[in-house]
């Protein structure tokens, strides 16, 4: 009988376990609206109204049990008895979208709870479904609307929809939304980052309205190994078998029909389109309508692929000349939030030389990665599973794949980005190597026409000769390598004497190279923290990867200083990461043009 109990006790602990991974798989589950820009569409943008909560009252009551009236009910007073110890309108405010701990001195090093409310009309319009868009809330969100949950959406860098069809108000919707943005050991990212932790609405709300049929995703490219021919699908909500859907690119005269079967119309047609370079980054308008619908992008065509060491862009090959940025804001810091800051950035980054970016080490914002693919720029893009993740931990897999697929399906029509990057810095361990695998093998399943790639800082050898045998270079398509002689490890003149041995015939970037200067500080080159200790750092670091003969690009780290909570230096760091070729103000440092000569020189 014991025996017997034990096996129930097992079997019903099995039962819990999985049911909760279905309920978190569930909940992150996003069957989103692809291009929101081309959708009839209400920002909810502005200023909103909180409620710093870090004892999470609005939630819990003092025996921590969920309230059934919590802050999300937006309770309000009926007569002068009543007891009600919150109010979001005599609150705080803070502007949407935006981080909480640039807004407001208080909130600076704050990591915990914040409730945001936002009260909206609408105009009924008859046949139309509506949702909610979050292109971003970090970290995690219970969102509500006129007291109902909608839901709960977890991963601070990816958008995320609720269809709130017949549950809209004329007159005084209340949004309501408890974010928390508390680090914990088994999230994407873990406890442990080099960023700052930016709490809050961080990207964009809106409200889409659409009709009850109508475009739901899609998908255009080359065909795989083919330059001359345009192949896709699209896929429609609510539709009916036999339904008609109609692709137009008017430059490339393509004006087809397909018909729809099982909610997805699929195509193929001949083309010869220009490929899309950083010389000439062509892109096609491209109309897709249906019997109700109509959505229009712009789209670029190119190929990408590897031979050996080389990378190559359209058949031939390319010499990735990058430089790594966080989604960190020019001038004031805080979260980059409006396009003119993205493009401030890119600009800097053509200054230098570039035709590459590494936008670490999240998936950056839409208007980010469309900005750049118009400004020429090829790009890596990746999620946040850095250094010691819970590896065996079945959830935090999970989620490391959800934050993936929802990258890959905001972003896979556009043609700058080449690389999906799986991982950052992650130590070796049977757990890592199989969660990793298992990574890059759904990257293929999501996408067979990108490549797959992962920053490595595992190397082995001695101070001379660094093997690069990590076994992840066995699932990878291109190898990213972090190093930092000169700085962590080694005099910067015994960099240019590193030799790289790679165990697999396969491309590699120098995904991260660099050293810490305060700009405007000068002194001698032995001396820490001053710009010419930085530039001699490139100087030899450059010298070594010119003799790199499986090299095939470089992003080194990074183009603007940045936020992190790592940096205690008071008069030096004073929270910042100074490792930016250009300090947080826009001014470069010597080692900038050290860098743009390396560039410049570069075929």
């Amino acid at each position: 009988m014991t025996n017997i109990k034990q096996v129930c006790i097992v079997i019903l602990f099995c039962f819990l376990y999985l049911t909760n991974n279905a309920q978190v798989a569930l909940e992150n589950k996003n069957e989103l609206l692809q291009n929101i820009n081309s959708r009839n569409k209400e920002s909810l943008n502005g200023l909103w109204q909180i409620i710093i909560d870090p004892l999470e009252n609005g939630y819990y009551n003092h025996r921590w049990t969920p309230r059934e009236e919590g802050f999300f009910v937006n309770k309000k007073m009926k007569k002068p008895s009543d007891l009600i110890e919150y109010d979001f309108d005599s609150d705080y405010q803070l502007t949407v979208p935006g981080d909480w701990n640039s807004q407001m001195e208080k909130l600076y090093y704050y990591e915990g709870t914040v409730w945001y409310k936002k009260t909206f009309d609408y105009h009924d319009v008859e046949a139309v479904k509506n949702y909610l868009y979050f292109e971003a809330i970090n970290y995690e969100a219970n969102v509500y609307l006129n007291g109902e949950k909608l839901g709960t959406h977890i991963g601070g860098y990816t958008p995320f929809q609720f269809d709130v069809t017949n549950k809209l108000k004329n007159k005084d919707n209340h949004l309501i939304i408890k974010v928390d943005n508390k680090r914990k050991r088994e999230a994407i990212p873990t406890i442990n980052t080099d960023w700052w932790n930016y709490g809050g609405i961080t990207r964009s709300v809106h409200l889409v309205s659409v009709p009850p049929e109508h475009i739901q995703d899609y998908s255009i490219q080359l065909s795989k190994g083919e330059i001359n021919s345009i192949e896709g699908w699209v896929k429609l909500n609510n539709t009916h078998d036999d339904d008609t859907i109609k692709i137009k690119i008017t430059e490339l005269g393509i004006d087809i029909n397909t018909k729809v079967k099982k909610g997805i119309a699929t195509f193929k047609v001949n083309a010869k389109p220009l490929l899309w370079n950083p010389q000439k980054p062509k892109l096609y308008t491209v109309n897709i309508t249906s019997k109700h619908d109509k959505i229009s992008d712009q789209i670029g065509f190119r190929t990408i692929e590897t031979k050996e060491s080389k990378i190559l862009l359209n058949g031939k090959p390319i010499f990735l000349k990058g430089i790594s940025i966080h989604e960190e804001a020019p001038f004031n810091s805080g979260r980059v939030t409006t396009k003119e800051e993205c493009i401030t950035l890119l600009k800097w980054a053509k200054e230098l030389g570039c035709n590459f970016i590494r936008l670490a080490h999240y998936p950056h914002s839409e208007a980010m990665v469309r900005e750049a693919e118009k400004m020429g720029f090829l790009i890596w893009s990746e999620i946040p599973v850095y250094w010691t993740v819970l590896f065996d931990n079945p959830d935090t897999y999970l989620n490391a794949e959800n934050q993936l697929s929802d990258m890959i399906s905001r972003d896979k029509n556009r043609a700058a980005i080449i690389l999906w990057s799986v991982a950052n810095e992650t130590p070796e361990s049977d757990s890592r190597n199989l969660f990793l695998k298992k990574l890059t093998k759904k990257v293929k399943a999501l996408d067979e026409v990108r490549l797959v790639t992962a920053a490595l800082d595992t190397q082995k050898g001695n101070d001379n000769n660094h093997i690069i045998e990590d076994p992840l270079g066995a699932y990878v398509d291109v190898i990213g390598i972090n190093s930092y002689c000169g700085w962590y490890g080694g005099a910067p003149e015994s960099c240019a004497n590193w030799k790289w041995i790679n165990h697999y015939k396969k491309p590699m970037i120098m995904s991260e190279v660099g050293a810490g200067a305060l700009q405007g500080l000068h002194g001698e080159a032995n001396e820490r923290w001053t710009e010419e200790y930085q530039d001699e750092v490139y100087k030899y670091n450059i010298e070594m990867m010119r003799n790199i003969d499986f090299l095939a690009g470089a992003s080194p780290w990074i183009l603007m200083d940045f936020k992190s909570h790592r940096r205690h230096l008071r008069r030096i760091q004073n929270d910042f990461n100074r490792k930016g070729l250009i300090s947080e103000k826009g001014i470069p440092k010597k080692a900038f043009y050290r860098l743009q000569k390396f560039y410049l020189e570069e075929n």
